[in-house]
């Protein structure tokens, strides 16, 4: 029997007459606003800071004595003085990195007289764990149910989901699968709270106080909060209620008497004017204004951030600069090291690639590395370490296949070999993170004549500072793989190009699921090469560059270089991706998306029509209900890649030619 309906029972036992009346629980079954309770909308709360973070407001309750972040649960539950046997509690909140051993207290509901926790929820950089008290003939004692972090402690903002029934309990994180526990001791039917009060962000006493920020805190009684949240565009602040203060952009204090403190944005500002200045720890949140560019901008850590700029728009595009590279270039990396600069890594068919650093307006030479017709680089981090990764296609002097890791060096400021990865023929590598963890994944092409071979992903172990193979999945002549997640999610997408006889293989779409990926769907392809994902507003998009129409069985009638690459639509009801639009495309290689101002554009490598490798490539820009409509035909010549970078001066292209030395810096001319 529930708590609300013990309570009607024993109100039915003191008073038979009532038993015919209409049913009624201990309180409402809306969502009930914890937060709210102790964060009054006239702000009288002394000691609690409003503070933005990412854009999103919140509370910081830290300096906030226990008492004042405190109610009589009387005020929630005024019917009886029992609590909900089934009920989710849902928290949205930014947390700080904890030391191993500390605790910090989200919520607690503790019986004053005894000073016993009835329950409580708290985490640590492990776990998070919900408190009850249960009791017997043998007395009361205090159960705990853990579950593992859920990765909070990324700096981003979450949103939890405990739900509570019976002996079931599952924690959710950002619309994410929950996790659910099968317990030993369900929690009680009939937890009296008579003499209790609610904590915020305490357990009543000054250890275990939590130091983050909470947005959200809501108990929902009867019932699973995942389902009147969830799917969300926005997991990580899906919304059940928030106080009054946090629903609209804050203001400042009313009068002296307002205690809710708004953070103190205009506490020493200072506007800079001029060329760009050093943005560092001394003018950290402080404005640079650049007349040049109509724009203002905020500094913030090391960087400087747009705040308000004026909306540019592509006017035409105009040939920078030509960059005589070591050999035809199969791939470009561009890529920023704070501190340091701007860099252009080139992947060379020959013995030697190159790294080129943006120096006066221009890429200028800056380091070679051996490798071997290199096909493309992947720059990542891992904390404060900085690599550079090459897939390598072809095999050393010894006839041995590896493609090679570099790390920067701060001291030489250069990239020196770090770790080398057996691969066969590779073609590409994808960095990415899931669960707090790092990854690399290797498009291996072909083995010998073997199209159809394992490509794998390779896990970073924190003890060795190594990758060590973590799966592997079979690949048809694979050529990129792309991440992205939506949501709490995480996707991998793979470019099959080629199973021996046919380009006309599916390529597929894997998602993480219990520790590794998993297939999620399948798409018709030709000789895919690229796969670029995109976002327009809540619209998320996914690009494939189909290069080559060919199978052995039908040689004449079937090869074909002029074809459909696809664009396709996350559908969010049916949980796939649907085709949206169909692009006519010569032999393309690669997509690149970008945006000036408010518009979006895409940008595909054409390198071969079966007659000639001077083709154009096309720039489309999205006209909503069109979709993407050609705007700028550029001259290209073999067309391997391109990518787009922005420096203080402006916004540029830069594309690889596959069948020349000579790379070619576009820039974008706006209005």
């Amino acid at each position: 029997m529930s708590a609300l309906l013990m309570c009607v029972a024993l109100l039915a036992l003191a008073t038979p007459r009532l038993s015919a009346q209409h049913w009624e629980p201990c309180t409402d079954l809306r969502p009930l606003d914890i937060l709210a309770e102790v964060v009054p909308s006239n702000g009288a709360a002394g000691g609690i800071r409003m503070v933005q973070a990412q854009g999103t407001w919140g509370f910081q309750l830290s300096a906030a004595a226990p008492h004042i972040m405190s109610f009589p649960a009387s005020r929630m539950f005024s019917r009886c003085d029992l609590f909900p046997e089934e009920f989710s509690i849902v928290i949205t909140l930014k947390v700080p990195n904890l030391p191993p051993k500390r605790n910090e207290y989200l919520l607690a509901l503790v019986a004053e007289e005894k000073d016993a926790l009835l329950l409580g929820l708290r985490y640590s950089a492990a776990q998070v764990h919900f408190l009850f008290l249960s009791e017997d003939l043998a007395g009361p004692w205090q159960t705990r149910v853990s579950f593992r972090s859920p990765g909070l402690m990324d700096s981003q903002w979450h949103t939890l989901v405990l739900a509570v029934s019976q002996e079931s309990f599952s924690l959710a994180v950002d619309c994410g699968l929950p996790v659910d526990i099968m317990a030993d001791v369900p929690f009680p039917p009939a937890l009296s709270v008579q003499g209790a009060r609610f904590f915020v962000g305490s357990r009543r006493r000054a250890k275990g106080l939590f130091t983050g920020l909470v947005r959200q805190l809501v108990l929902l009684p009867g019932s699973d909060a995942t389902q009147k949240l969830c799917p969300s565009t926005n997991a990580q602040l899906a919304e059940l209620s928030i106080p009054r203060a946090l629903q609209g952009p804050p203001g400042k204090p009313d009068d002296k008497d307002n205690e809710v403190l708004k953070y103190p944005y205009e506490t020493g500002m200072k506007v800079t004017l001029g060329s760009r200045p050093p943005c560092s720890k001394a003018e950290d949140a402080q404005f640079w204004f650049d007349a040049a560019q109509r724009g203002l901008y905020l500094c913030v850590g090391t960087e400087w951030v747009s705040v308000l700029a004026a909306k540019a728009k592509l006017d035409y595009v105009e040939e920078h600069q030509r960059l005589h590279t070591n050999s035809e270039t199969l791939g470009i990396e561009v890529f920023g090291i704070p501190g340091v600069g701007l860099f252009a890594a080139t992947a060379n068919r020959k013995a030697r690639s190159a790294i080129y650093k943006w120096t006066d307006g221009k890429f200028v030479s800056y380091q070679n590395i051996a490798t071997h017709q290199a096909q493309s680089w992947r720059h990542f981090t891992i904390g404060k370490k900085i690599f550079l990764a090459v897939a390598n296609f072809g095999p050393n002097e010894r006839g041995q296949e590896f493609s090679v890791i570099y790390k920067w060096s701060p001291r030489k400021l250069k990239f020196t070999l770090y770790q080398r990865i057996a691969t066969h023929s590779a073609r590409d590598w994808e960095a990415f993170k899931v669960d707090g963890e790092h990854f690399l994944v290797v498009a291996n092409h072909r083995e010998g004549d073997n199209h159809n071979i394992d490509s794998v992903i390779y896990k970073w172990n924190p003890g060795s500072q190594l990758f060590e193979a973590n799966q592997s999945i079979a690949t048809s002549g694979a050529y990129d793989w792309e991440f992205f997640t939506v949501g709490p999610y995480s996707f991998l997408a793979v470019a099959n190009t080629f199973n021996g006889t046919s380009t006309q293989v599916q390529s597929h779409l894997y998602i993480w699921l219990v520790g590794s990926f998993q297939l999620f769907q399948s798409f018709p392809t030709f000789g895919a090469a690229d796969w670029e994902v995109f976002r327009i507003g809540e619209r998320i998009f996914l690009a494939v560059a189909n290069s080559h129409s060919y199978d052995v069985a039908m040689q004449v009638q079937n090869n074909s270089y002029v074809l459909s690459s696809v664009i396709y639509e996350l559908n969010i009801t049916a949980q796939t991706f649907v085709k949206f639009q169909d692009i006519p495309t010569c032999s393309a290689l690669d997509w690149e998306f970008f945006s000036v101002g408010e518009d979006h554009f895409l940008v595909v490598a054409n390198s071969f029509d079966g007659n000639t490798f001077s083709v154009n490539s096309i720039i489309y820009r999205w006209q909503g209900y069109e979709g993407f409509v050609a705007v700028h035909s550029l001259p290209t010549y073999g067309c391997r890649d391109w990518e787009a970078f922005d420096t203080t001066a402006g916004s540029y292209l830069i594309y690889s030619s596959a069948k020349e030395p000579l790379a070619r810096v576009l820039r974008l001319r706006t209005v």
